[in-house]
């Protein structure tokens, strides 16, 4: 959930001594913030009325609630930690509703305009695939996100971290559930959101997840809202996190929703081979995960080794192909030949329906029509030399 220029490599930050409440400075009400919902997010930009909303529904807490509702920030509550600063597991005294509270760091890379962008998007924006934020705090110089608890974590930790002895590691199925999530969550900003908004910021690890692996997108605070009428981008200084940034995004500080679609395709090839975005534990030519796959994607015989070895060979071969044909899509380096999330959604919602078997191969009978139906053109990448066929056989 952490972020840093896309352009540069993450650096440490010193660790600080941890404060008690009585350490922190106390606030008076008349240094508390006002949230004006019709505040300009970007310089030159319009005002920031998504959905033409005009009121911020989030509930704005004290300070002294958050800190009792985390017995005062204890690290026995701590869920994790990343450049914005923390966030503890709480639960409120006045509902006994169990949250988690994002403490930012006051020193930290999320300024007051990031907090003010996440609080005014997850007011004015509502998806059952993007995370709630259900109020906070802006007492003073602390500032608090109050959001719904996710049970289970992040993407990240059950991808990319050891699992408990009595855990299992996720299967296809569940893997395709949360991609197609995912997805949908990403469409509803890019084609429900008037204007659209662009996430800016789509990786494994702001990718939480609730009961039965539903997938939410969380971590507003790069978010930006899309062009409209005859702009076809956005011109903004580079943000994200190394590894998921598009090519044409980190060169030129051009924005659009294909940036978007480009980070998804990451995160798909992550969820497929059970490798990092980046990982610097790798010979030099694996470290970045689209530069290994890239090769691969044109040789069918080399498909089955891109599959994530934990999942022991317990997947549809014929789905595994349709899954690396919509990721090598989205990760295309021209923008114009990506697709557009909406045919991505269709087509991961396919898969995610698909029963498996293991050790039984059978055919995939006919996806319905759509309102979108997948064309040729945007997700059959057989005639841009990938390897690629329409019509896999089962193998």
């Amino acid at each position: 959930m952490g972020w840093f220029p896309c352009s540069g490599n993450s650096t440490k930050k010193s660790k600080k001594k941890n404060t008690t409440l009585l350490d922190q400075k106390k606030p008076t009400c008349s240094e508390k913030i006002k949230i004006n919902p019709t505040v300009d997010t970007r310089k030159g930009s319009r005002e920031n009325s998504v959905n033409g909303g005009s009121n911020i529904s989030a509930h704005t807490f004290p300070f002294c609630e958050l800190a009792a509702a985390t017995k005062n920030f204890r690290e026995d509550c701590l869920l994790g930690e990343g450049g914005f600063g923390r966030v503890y597991k709480g639960r409120l005294e006045s509902t006994n509703q169990v949250v988690a509270i994002k403490q930012l760091d006051r020193e930290g890379l999320q300024g007051n305009r990031e907090f003010l962008v996440e609080v005014l998007m997850l007011s004015l924006l509502h998806h059952t695939n993007l995370v709630s934020l259900i109020g906070y705090c802006a007492d003073g110089d602390q500032r608090l996100l109050v959001y719904e608890y996710m049970p289970l974590g992040s993407l990240e930790d059950h991808l990319h971290a050891d699992p408990p002895p009595d855990k299992k590691r996720l299967d296809w199925k569940t893997r395709m559930k949360i991609a197609a999530g995912a997805a949908k969550g990403l469409e509803y900003l890019h084609d429900t959101a008037n204007p659209p908004v662009i996430y800016r910021d789509l990786k494994c690890s702001n990718i939480l997840l609730g009961e039965g692996y539903h997938p939410k997108l969380s971590d507003f605070g790069l978010a930006k809202l899309g062009p409209v009428g005859d702009n076809t981008h956005v011109s903004t200084r580079v943000m994200g996190t190394y590894g998921y940034c598009a090519p044409e995004y980190a060169m030129t500080g051009q924005l659009t929703l294909k940036s978007d679609v480009y980070s998804f395709g990451v995160v798909l090839l992550e969820l497929i081979t059970g490798r990092k975005a980046i990982d610097n534990s790798k010979l030099v030519k694996e470290q970045n995960l689209v530069a290994w796959a890239r090769p691969l994607f044109k040789d069918r015989k080399s498909f089955p080794q891109m599959a994530d070895p934990t999942l022991q060979g317990q997947y549809p071969v014929r789905g595994l192909y349709q899954a690396l044909a919509v990721a090598a899509m989205c990760v295309q380096e021209q923008p114009t030949m990506r697709p557009l999330i909406a045919d991505v959604v269709t087509a991961l919602s396919y898969l995610a329906s698909q029963e498996y078997t293991p050790h039984t191969c059978t055919a995939p009978s006919t996806p319905p029509r759509t309102r979108r139906e997948i064309s040729d053109k945007r997700l059959n990448v057989g005639s841009s030399g990938s390897g690629f066929e329409r019509d896999q056989t089962c193998r």
